[in-house]
């Protein structure tokens, strides 16, 4: 099975100018391109920003997808021969939703909508996504999509994870407060799901909010194979090998020390985990 060279692109973006932040995109792809990767990520709600304070600004800056993002950026990727994961906001009827679109050399791929929606500048305005999460084989690298938030739940990763998934994408707009988040999450979701994460965030400061880059990929063993430790603009790039994804079991020493944090799960003790909320107070950061 062939390896993979993915990019992430750390970049900026203008708030409701969705015009102007396809080309970015568009370039930026281009240069990925240029090192050689075959898929390319980008932030969340990097064609619209994210730091709206209503509803009708971030209705404005939302598109149908597949719409005129999705066409622009399926025309640079046919052209370019890779595949692309972008965040944007997506107008459908009366609704909005916090989507990533997946692109190909042959057009519009699949889309995911953010499940888990915090109190904060866009997902105030949107409905959280209600389809299951859903793995996508792109040529021999099956990949999984979430966003920002939804990589704070253990539960999410690990689902994509069971359902086949060698490597986990999350396009983030993460800001200062999220520090330990950009630090922590995406090694430990790494790890204890045996599977490449990679993590794409925004930089540059918008509705007050300044946005902290440190995007990164990880390998299923949790070593950094890229990471940006900064708030400038980047290109990471890491090779990825999905048949390393999918030997779960570690194996220290035969029969001595050996690990699988995946098929030797108990979910028969799971319970509680699908359950509903038991926690109603609030609680510190």
């Amino acid at each position: 099975m062939p390896n993979w060279r993915i990019a992430v692109v750390q970049t900026d973006c203008r708030l409701a100018d969705p015009p102007a932040n396809r080309d970015t995109v568009v370039r930026r792809l281009h240069e990925a391109a240029d090192g050689e990767a075959g898929l390319v990520v980008f932030p969340e709600c990097v064609i619209s920003g994210y730091g709206f304070t209503s509803l009708a600004d971030a209705r404005r800056s939302a598109e149908p997808v597949p719409g005129s993002s999705v066409a622009a950026v399926a025309a640079a990727c046919a052209s370019r021969r890779v595949w692309c994961v972008f965040g944007l906001l997506e107008a459908d009827g009366d609704r909005l939703y916090n989507t990533a679109a997946l692109v190909g050399p042959h057009g519009f791929a699949a889309k995911y909508r953010k499940t888990h929606l915090p109190c904060l500048g866009a997902d105030r305005f949107t409905t959280p996504g209600a389809e299951p999460p859903a793995v996508i084989d792109i040529g021999g690298l099956k990949v999984g999509i979430g966003i920002c938030f939804d990589g704070g739940f253990p539960e999410f990763p690990r689902v994509l994870t069971l359902m086949g998934a060698d490597l986990i994408v999350l396009p983030t707009n993460w800001a200062e407060q999220a520090m330990k988040t950009a630090t922590l999450v995406p090694p430990v979701r790494a790890l204890e799901n045996a599977v490449y994460f990679a993590a794409c965030n925004r930089i540059g400061t918008e509705a007050g909010f300044r946005y902290i880059g440190r995007s990164s990929i990880f390998s299923p063993s949790a070593d950094p194979l890229a990471v940006a430790d900064h708030d400038r603009e980047a290109i990471l790039y890491a090779d990825i090998d999905p048949e390393k994804a999918r030997r779960k079991r570690v194996v220290h020493c035969v029969g001595e020390y050996e690990i699988d944090r995946v098929n030797w799960r108990r979910p028969d003790l799971y319970g509680p985990l699908v359950q509903g909320a038991v926690f109603t107070g609030h609680g510190g950061s």
